[in-house]
């Protein structure tokens, strides 16, 4: 399973580049807003994939198919490397199916059901967004949903991907993985909260401990 991180900031996508786990990124109107509402989005996406290269998700905002079809070709043709970002609406399906006609890779978003996955993969989405802490918050079971969802996809031997988005903890990154999720989106607070452990921590101290101990007892043997 891949790792994006599902942010706008480029601080933070810069050190998830650094780490070398990350193969993506996920960004929406709503993450870059809350960078900054006055950003040049043009510019913005251009610097976060220059950053970090891979995928990266540009949403449309239009509801309507003929917007949404009109805003994906300004996407692409300023970024040609662009997967255009659709929600889950009957428009969005009609805009998935001309774009997939054209080679134009979509993220179809918002999607809580299996059934609105199926109709995802139908309509040619690349990827299918399964939102899984939104699942949980109206106490719906998010792993039920994705297991669901992955199993239709081995049946049906479906060609999308399955991204597992909404992370809220790194005990969705789990749950993602054991139900065959293609990819899971993150937060970056989940991603570097997933990468620790104390018995790390204190592993890493235990050695680095041992060590100078054995230099320090060396050095004395060498002094002798």
């Amino acid at each position: 399973m891949e790792l994006y991180v599902d942010t706008a900031n480029i601080e933070h996508i810069r050190h998830a580049a650094m780490l070398g786990c990350v193969s993506g990124v996920t960004t929406n109107p709503s993450l870059l807003a809350k960078e900054d509402p006055s950003v040049d989005v043009k510019q913005r996406i251009l610097e976060i994939h220059e950053l970090i290269g891979g995928h990266l998700s540009v949403e449309v905002v239009s509801t309507v198919t003929k917007g949404m079809l009109k805003e994906a070709e300004d996407i692409i043709s300023w970024f040609p490397e662009a997967t255009i970002k659709i929600p889950i609406i009957p428009d969005g399906l009609a805009a998935v199916k001309e774009l997939s006609k054209k080679g134009i890779p979509t993220n179809v978003t918002l999607v809580f059901s299996p059934t609105q996955a199926i109709a995802a993969a139908n309509a040619g989405a690349t990827y299918v967004s399964v939102f899984m802490g939104r699942l949980d918050d109206i106490a719906i079971s998010s792993n039920d949903v994705l297991n669901d969802i992955c199993e239709i996809w081995e049946v049906q031997d479906y060609e999308s991907k399955i991204i597992a988005a909404s992370i809220r903890h790194p005990m969705h990154i789990i749950e993602a993985a054991k139900a065959g999720a293609d990819i899971a989106t993150v937060p970056y607070k989940v991603l570097m909260q997933s990468l620790k452990s104390p018995l790390t921590d204190s592993g890493l101290e235990q050695f680095l401990s041992d060590y100078d101990k054995m230099q320090t007892e060396r050095q004395k043997i060498l002094n002798i």
